[in-house]
């Protein structure tokens, strides 16, 4: 596919762009339905909290093998499977009686949300020019906070005069209207050999290749400690807010303004990489940023919170903002530390799949902390321990980035 013609090549992409979107919206909608679903189904605060992290459990277990097969199988094919199989998964979750019923439906969901956006990448690569990767790619990992700030927006009214049953339906047909969308304005994926050169040596190749490189791993992990404590904290903001006293609207419009200034610091990482930021100053800045913030937000001194509840919100924004630094130089680092151009999309996988172990696990964690000390003020160090370790990281991320960079 030429990237030479700019009508057909900016199509795609804001259709690819959309889809995930599409999909993001699945994550958003359990927050604001955590009251309910407690009502409803007599859900504990640890069962919302798995089915927070749920929907990543098949990211966590297959992420690398959808990414080793995702070139042979057909990306524009995976990306529609992976919106049909949400969209099954939400109408059979409106149907639940039962937590585990729900809890199952999530897993499907999972499976869903994996297949549709790992393939994101891989697509963008295809369509889009070289030197315009970097700020496409910095815009493509905007699909999350994009669909979480919409589905936050947007649930919290519609459970006023539905029920969450309800929401579930409508965020299912949603999925089905993206895979129209992809079906009829995605071009058609290429025949194996043409988008696969060594697609005959077979998946094992690849795989070995990829585990025994660094930089996969400096760049998974990394996505892994982010992408734990910021599904955590944005995921549990209502159930906060509602706790001191906050109404269900309120505490849904401000959780939905801390994920959409996520937006700003994705679109940030590729200018700030553009402008000449290293990859160590850009992820360093992020993790410093998100372990300071959470500190000044959960921190209590003599059982009362630090500050007043107007700058811990200014905390919790500026965490989500500046945090966002870190995806959006990710998956440009994904691309460019792949240990060859055969194995980006066994990269991308890998690093889906620790994200989604980070988002399987941090949710859980922090709400196991707040059970155990009655509240949430202990919150700062499972967050902070995490950005600890993605500072860390980032050092070494700076040294591979140097090695690779004479060779790419």
């Amino acid at each position: 596919m030429s990237v030479s013609q700019p009508t057909l090549c900016r199509s795609p992409f804001w259709f690819i762009v959309a889809a995930g979107i599409s999909v993001a919206l699945h994550i958003s909608k359990l927050p604001p339905s955590v009251a309910l679903l407690q009502q409803e189904l007599g859900i504990s605060l640890m069962d919302a909290g798995f089915l927070l992290s749920t929907v990543q459990f098949a990211g966590m277990l297959l992420g690398l093998a959808v990414g080793l097969s995702a070139d042979r199988w057909g990306l524009k094919r995976s990306m529609l499977a992976g919106l049909l199989l949400m969209a099954t998964g939400s109408v059979i979750g409106a149907l639940a009686n039962s937590f585990i019923w729900l809890l199952l439906c999530r897993v499907l969901e999972g499976l869903g949300f994996l297949v549709a956006v790992m393939p994101g990448p891989g697509l963008i690569r295809r369509h889009i020019p070289a030197a315009q990767l970097g700020r496409r790619m910095s815009l493509w990992s905007t699909y999350m906070p994009t669909g979480m700030t919409l589905g936050l927006i947007a649930s919290p009214w519609l459970l006023q005069i539905a029920s969450w049953r309800v929401l579930w339906l409508v965020l299912g047909g949603i999925s089905l209207l993206a895979a129209v969308a992809v079906m009829l304005q995605v071009p058609p994926d290429p025949a194996p050999c043409a988008d696969s050169p060594n697609a005959d040596a077979g998946w094992q190749p690849r795989l070995l290749l990829t585990l025994r490189s660094s930089g996969p791993w400096l760049v998974a992990i990394s996505f892994m400690v982010y992408a734990g404590q910021w599904i955590a904290i944005v995921g549990f903001l209502p159930t906060v807010y509602q706790a001191g006293g906050v109404s269900a609207q309120l505490a849904g419009l401000l959780t939905a303004l801390v994920s959409m200034v996520n937006i700003a610091g994705n679109v940030a990482a590729g200018q700030l990489q553009h402008a000449g930021w290293t990859p160590r100053r850009i992820l360093q800045t992020g993790f410093t940023a998100m372990g300071v913030c959470t500190v000044l937000a959960f921190l209590q001194v003599g059982g009362e919170p630090l500050l007043p509840l107007w700058l811990r919100f200014i905390a919790i924004a500026a965490f989500s903002a500046i945090g966002g630094l870190i995806p959006g130089s990710l998956f440009i680092l994904a691309v460019r530390l792949s240990p060859s151009t055969d194995t980006v999309s066994t990269t991308v996988g890998f690093m889906q799949q620790c994200s989604s172990m980070g988002q399987m696990l941090g949710p859980p964690l922090v709400a196991a902390v707040a059970t155990w000390v009655g509240g949430w003020q202990w919150t700062w160090v499972v967050t902070g321990s995490f950005a600890l370790v993605g500072w860390g990281l980032a050092i070494g991320i700076q040294r591979q980035w140097e090695k690779n960079r004479p060779s790419r």
